[in-house]
């Protein structure tokens, strides 16, 4: 046989070898990783016949408790429908999870996917430039990531909270459109804690599921009798924004110094540099996102207003 048919039978079998999927009756060849974290892969996948690019978000199971919220996970998709989070169009489960038979079940689901990847790889690549983002861009993109978490908020029959929210969940469109992503870490936004192993079970959740350099300081010490409320999302929103004009979380830089975030967090002692291309109204607007007790904190409502407030005031100077 000569070099050329060789050629062809490695290359069939390079496409017969490929990895592929099944999610309902929609055939997805895998082309790569896309990233890793603690309870799921994120895969770039192509359609086997119309040859489109989507995420699939792959969860695997170990017990009925994982399953259960992954597929929680599905339904708050369902719940939330704005331009600004990203949606699950199709989603599916197989296997059956047992730990004694030592078995996983999988929960797949199907994403859009953003070429351009996310807000946290934007801001490692202008950290490296020393590029700051514009004023008026970092508003915009702002006010639109939090027009997306007032949907959480506002969401029926209750309100919910992300949790989670962080650059590296903010997918960017190709018009700079932020998207936020990864429902994970959702949960009911509002929480009474009664007692010691309830606030102790929250505590280890938040220690799972919620960036340590986003985490609110409610949530690394959760109080016996407390009442824990959408807030937690504002504490994040100010680590976010600060993070969009500094291009990393005032505790990014705590928890890189190899001091205790958890402390930092708690004294909320917060620095801005003073050689700065941004507005007092921004450093005005994290710090009052920032505040340690959540009660001191504004609604997305009243963060949303002053958001607006302060990009139409600088779009009147420029």
């Amino acid at each position: 046989m000569n070099a050329l048919g060789l050629s062809m039978i490695f290359k069939m079998g390079c496409l017969c070898s490929r990895d592929y999927l099944h999610i309902n009756s929609s055939k997805y060849f895998v082309l790569e990783q896309l990233g890793q974290g603690g309870f799921s892969t994120v895969l770039l996948v192509e359609h086997s016949r119309t040859r489109k690019r989507y995420a699939v978000k792959r969860i695997v199971c170990h017990g009925r408790e994982d399953q259960k919220v992954a597929l929680q996970e599905v339904e708050y998709h369902k719940v939330i429908n704005h331009p600004n989070v990203i949606p699950c169009m199709e989603s599916s489960v197989s296997g059956s999870p047992d730990p004694v038979l030592n078995t996983t079940s999988e929960v797949l689901l199907l994403l859009p996917y953003y070429s351009r990847g996310t807000l946290a790889y934007e801001l490692e690549v202008r950290s490296k430039m020393r590029h700051h983002l514009e004023q008026s861009e970092v508003l915009r993109m702002f006010l639109q990531i939090c027009e997306g978490v007032k949907a959480f908020h506002e969401a029926k029959p209750v309100p919910l909270a992300h949790r989670d929210l962080k650059p590296g969940n903010v997918l960017l469109d190709i018009d700079n459109t932020p998207i936020i992503m990864d429902l994970g870490s959702v949960a009911p936004a509002c929480v009474k804690v009664r007692g010691s192993s309830e606030a102790q079970r929250l505590q280890d959740l938040a220690s799972e599921r919620c960036s340590m350099p986003y985490r609110a300081p409610e949530l690394f010490n959760v109080d016996s009798y407390c009442m824990i409320d959408q807030r937690t999302d504002i504490w994040s929103l100010g680590c976010l924004l600060y993070a969009m004009c500094y291009f990393k979380s005032p505790f990014d830089i705590v928890y890189e110094r190899g001091d205790s975030v958890a402390l930092a967090v708690i004294s909320g002692t917060i620095d801005f540099p003073t050689v700065t291309p941004y507005t007092q109204d921004v450093h005005e607007l994290i710090s009052r996102m920032l505040r340690v007790s959540p009660m001191e904190r504004p609604y997305i409502y009243t963060v949303i207003e002053s958001t607006q407030e302060a990009f139409s005031k600088y779009k009147s100077v420029v």
